[in-house]
């Protein structure tokens, strides 16, 4: 393949392959970010889940922005790390395995941030109440349960998506505790790996704050080991301990802003 120009302008159309979360303008609406896609939104309505396979696609293309502001514009995307999480899901230790539905949490790994499709991937630092967040996460998930797979099969589909869902937020179940644990060492082996490659030239030590957020005993273990091997890795040079807060170089408004982000409120976290 060639590789020509980077956005294909040369050849008459923009990269197919770039696709950038809209920016709506007043109240966020699902219906403002649809008309944003071109040249149509999927049919909604239909008797086919493929409206639904298509809107799938935009986990594809859309990065997890977290990274890219440190300059990594080419690196996962929202479909990567679910992927990555419903692997990791698998091998879990025998002792929490027994009293876990593990299909189901392969599962909610696969569903957790489907809403993202459509909402995108706020992170922390983006000012997004998490009250609004939510909010904008179910209008989307009420959209793909219901306008694209409500007629689908009789909308079993979608309806499982969409308790499956809802569990994962209200964080109420050791299948949902799992799962958001599995999120964090995710992310956490992703830090790792990209510190390695930038050969320590990229401190991303402020996202190892998700470490003091595990909360199952079997699952600190793992952070507490991706940490020892982070630390090893960087050895004497001085790097960000985003797990020690504000004590670990972590600036005061970047803490409170996780705090914000990862605290419990009614049994839900994000």
């Amino acid at each position: 393949m060639s590789s020509g120009t980077s956005n294909g302008e040369s050849k008459g159309f923009v990269d197919p392959g770039i696709v950038e979360t809209p920016q709506v303008s007043g109240p966020w609406a699902v219906d403002k970010v649809l008309a944003t896609i071109t040249p149509a939104p999927p049919a909604e309505g239909t008797e086919s889940p493929i409206p639904y396979f298509h809107i799938l696609e935009r986990l594809k293309t859309s990065k997890r922005e977290g990274w890219r502001r440190f300059n990594i514009e080419r690196g996962e995307s929202i479909s990567d790390h679910m992927y990555r999480m419903s692997l990791m899901s698998m091998v879990c230790p025998p002792t929490l395995a027994s009293k876990l539905d593990l299909f189901k949490c392969m599962k909610m790994c696969l569903i957790h941030d489907m809403a993202e499709s459509i909402v995108g991937d706020i992170t922390p630092v983006d000012g997004v109440s998490k009250p609004e967040k939510s909010r904008r996460e179910a209008e989307t998930m009420d959209y793909i349960s219901k306008n694209l797979l409500g007629k689908v099969y009789g909308g079993l589909a979608g309806e499982e998506i969409r308790a499956i869902w809802q569990e994962y937020e209200d964080s109420k179940t050791l299948e949902s505790h799992y799962v958001h644990d599995i999120d964090k060492i995710e992310l956490l082996t992703q830090m790792v790996e990209y510190e390695k490659r930038a050969n320590k030239g990229l401190d991303l030590g402020e996202f190892a704050y998700v470490a003091s957020k595990v909360t199952l005993p079997e699952t600190k273990q793992w952070a507490e080991e991706i940490l020892k091997e982070r630390d090893q890795f960087w050895g004497s040079q001085n790097h960000v301990h985003g797990e020690a807060g504000v004590e670990g170089g972590v600036q005061a408004n970047k803490l409170e802003q996780q705090q914000a982000y990862y605290n419990r409120e009614n049994g839900a976290e994000s």
